[in-house]
């Protein structure tokens, strides 16, 4: 694989790249716990998420045809995206248009390929424990690659703990009529990653290498306890609330790496 391959035709393999991205926080009160929701709501609203999907498009050399959206009342908000893996010129019916009702959604197509974005902001009165999770895929043909975005993703929505699935799926054939299941080298999604990103994250692989299948596990290595908190800060607190504030939020960010609840 070292060598460019010579293709016949259009390269068909799918590449497609899936993350589930999220914050953690502490709310103390029912007033605390709706300030986060709605900050939340605030910061990855329409227009933020579009910038950030451009971002993405930009960085994996798409180019966008169309974008539609729309905030919701009282909160979420969609973007649709059309992009191509080559400039395309402007036409007359490129334009903007409204999508189904799809709660704090975005969506971006390449042409064959797609770009997504789902938010969810959570709170549960028992425990205090608030959450945010982003839902990120990218899928895309051709020579296009959805891992040039890994770690500009990471960055752009201030990850706690991520996940990441990255699969090639398909074949594509060589001038000679050889089918190949993948055009590159890789043994881990880690392989992508910055060495910043390296740095601030402990790791877990479950890879199946002979499925093209790739699966990376993140949570952050420091732990803040401030970092963690909406309204008041650690200072404010007595050292017997500061202990079990902690626990939770511990506890609240392993399940989610874990993925599975703990005594």
């Amino acid at each position: 694989m070292n060598e460019k391959l010579r293709l016949h035709g259009f390269n068909n393999l799918t590449k497609s790249l899936s993350f589930n991205i999220y914050d953690v926080c502490y709310t103390k009160t029912e007033k605390e716990r709706q300030e986060y929701i709605e900050y939340i709501d605030e910061l990855y609203n329409a227009d933020r998420l579009t910038k950030i999907l451009s971002d993405v498009v930009d960085i994996i050399g798409a180019h966008i045809l169309n974008v539609a959206r729309q905030d919701y009342d009282p909160q979420g908000a969609s973007v649709t995206i059309l992009i191509a893996e080559h400039e395309v010129p402007p036409s007359d019916d490129m334009v903007e248009e409204k999508p189904g009702p799809l709660r704090d959604t975005v969506v971006a197509h390449l042409d064959k390929s797609h770009v997504t974005v789902h938010t969810y902001p959570e709170s549960h009165p028992d425990g205090g424990i608030s959450t945010f999770r982003c839902d990120i895929d990218v899928s895309t043909c051709g020579l296009i690659s959805p891992l040039k975005a890994l770690n500009y993703l990471i960055h752009a929505f201030d990850s706690d703990i991520v996940t990441m699935d990255y699969r090639v799926r398909g074949f594509t054939r060589d001038v000679d009529g050889v089918k190949h299941y993948i055009d590159h080298d890789i043994n881990s999604i880690q392989n992508y990653l910055s060495e910043d990103t390296r740095d601030a994250y402990e790791m877990i692989d479950v890879n199946v290498y002979q499925e093209n299948l790739f699966h990376t596990k993140m949570i952050l290595k420091e732990f803040d306890l401030d970092n963690y908190l909406f309204g008041e800060g650690s200072k404010d607190m007595s050292p017997e609330e500061r202990k079990e504030v902690e626990a939770k939020v511990r506890k609240e960010m392993l399940e989610i790496f874990y993925s599975r609840n703990m005594p």
